[in-house]
């Protein structure tokens, strides 16, 4: 059942190898956690502290508690908590208890009702900068004034 290896190359190839596995875990920043400075991995980041710079990473989900001051650059972003500074994902999804001030850039936006946004939202396609759509947030949107791009100033469309 169990036997010697003669096969020494089989163990130190083994464990010579730096992975990073889609199923490792996340890189868990506590509530009691204030970093200033920034933030990378190649990871998943669950962040329920403070943090007080810029953070890159494959993933990141901001927990209720959780708070970062700079700009946010992740593949998937969840946002629970609150964000000062912008975010560049290509996933993005703000939870009804998400506080945001600051513009976002991503591909696909999940919004839930009772999330606060304050910022620009900026779909990007990997368009070039000049042609990327730009959506206003309500507040900056007048009543019975709607424009798409296809659409031209002072145009209004008929529901």
């Amino acid at each position: 059942m169990f036997s010697k290896s003669n096969d020494k190359n089989m163990i130190v190839n083994t464990m010579n190898k730096t992975t990073h596995s889609a199923n490792s875990a996340p890189s868990i920043i506590g509530s009691d956690v204030s970093i200033k400075g920034d933030v990378t991995t190649l990871g998943e980041i669950q962040l329920d502290g403070k943090v007080e710079g810029d953070l890159h990473s494959s993933s990141l989900t901001i927990g209720e508690q959780g708070s970062v001051q700079g700009i946010i650059t992740a593949e998937e972003v969840v946002v629970k908590g609150s964000v000062t500074g912008q975010i560049k994902g290509r996933n993005i999804r703000l939870e009804k208890t998400a506080k945001v001030k600051g513009d976002l850039f991503h591909e696909t936006l999940s919004v839930e009702a009772g999330a606060f946004i304050e910022g620009n939202l900026t779909h990007n396609n990997n368009l070039p900068q000049d042609k990327t759509a730009q959506v206003k947030t309500s507040s900056e949107i007048k009543t019975g004034e709607i424009k798409t791009p296809e659409m031209k100033s002072g145009d209004k469309r008929i529901a």
